[in-house]
């Protein structure tokens, strides 16, 4: 049976950039789709987050952290290929979580 040291171990996380950030006006919560670039290893991941305390134009060039091997999800009209993450504030707005100087697109956090 696999721990979840072992669990934890096996996901992907990689730093991102988000290339672009668009209104996802089918989605029942607010929420943007974004495209995110991985690197050339990982390529560009699509995905739906509800961080619309961002307006989309200050996401554009945002790096950011996800995890990308969850395997495809669909949420509506598009599959989401990548989770994001963040922490939520005492307003329950999202924070995104953004890797450290340095790190560059494709990096592997570990």
């Amino acid at each position: 049976m696999e721990t979840n040291v072992e669990k934890f171990a096996n996901l992907d996380i990689r730093v991102g950039e988000i290339l672009s950030a668009e209104v996802f006006e089918e989605a029942k919560k607010p929420a943007y789709i974004l495209k995110i670039d991985f690197g050339k290893h990982i390529g560009i991941r699509k995905t739906s987050a509800q961080i619309t305390n961002y307006d989309t134009s200050e996401l554009i060039g945002f790096k950011c952290i996800g995890i990308v091997n969850l395997g495809d999800k669909q949420i509506g009209p598009i599959i989401s290929q990548c989770l994001i993450l963040g922490s939520t504030d005492s307003n329950g707005d999202v924070l995104l979580l953004k890797p450290s100087e340095g790190s560059m697109i494709g990096d592997k956090v570990s």
